[in-house]
């Protein structure tokens, strides 16, 4: 029987400070967000799996788990030709398109995962559908440097963080003062 070593691994390369490369979206099979994030790590290529705590609890216990917050989704900062070599790393299942072409997601939309996601727990957050809306900036306070859509809600306003190229959004309540519209 023949050994690979790591070195004779057939692995694509990839250059993490390439100008061109941008945030994709891969989806996964399901149930296997961890195993592809961990994958692409062992790849070396630049990926984010935005996760958040859980308790969950059976009849006899309870156990903290780690979630993926989009399910089957995992985001790769890669370019086109690097894309189209990940359908051969397993558990990957696509790539999501618009056009015909690979769907680009903003980098102001990633940043806006990562500060939610230090911010505010799951259950914090609130999916709801997307609607149109006045595009705004977080200014200060937990959630500065968010970009999203406002809707008024009483003294507050209810800020929607979305993805658009999936079609996902979350809402959270920040003082208007906190806010400049765009």
């Amino acid at each position: 029987m023949r050994v690979l070593s790591e070195n004779t691994v057939n692995r694509p390369t990839f250059r993490l400070s390439d100008p061109t490369s941008q945030w994709y979206v891969l989806y996964t099979k399901p149930l296997s967000e961890k195993k592809v994030a961990e994958r692409l790590q062992l790849l070396g290529i630049a990926h984010y799996l935005p996760l958040y705590t859980t308790i969950k609890q059976w009849s006899d216990r309870k156990k903290k788990l780690e979630r993926p917050l989009i399910n089957s989704v995992v985001f790769v900062r890669c370019t086109v030709p690097q894309l189209q070599r990940l359908y051969t790393v397993p558990s990957v299942a696509g790539v999501l398109r618009h056009d015909g072409k690979p769907a680009v997601v903003q980098a102001h939309e990633i940043q806006n995962l990562r500060i939610l996601l230090q911010q505010v727990g799951a259950a914090d957050l609130e999916p709801i559908a997307l609607e149109p809306g006045t595009a705004i900036e977080v200014t200060r306070g937990p959630f500065k440097g968010i970009i999203g859509t406002a809707v008024q809600v009483l003294n507050s306003l209810r800020v929607i963080i979305e993805i658009r190229q999936l079609g996902v959004a979350f809402s959270v309540n920040v003082p208007k003062s906190f806010v400049k519209t765009l």
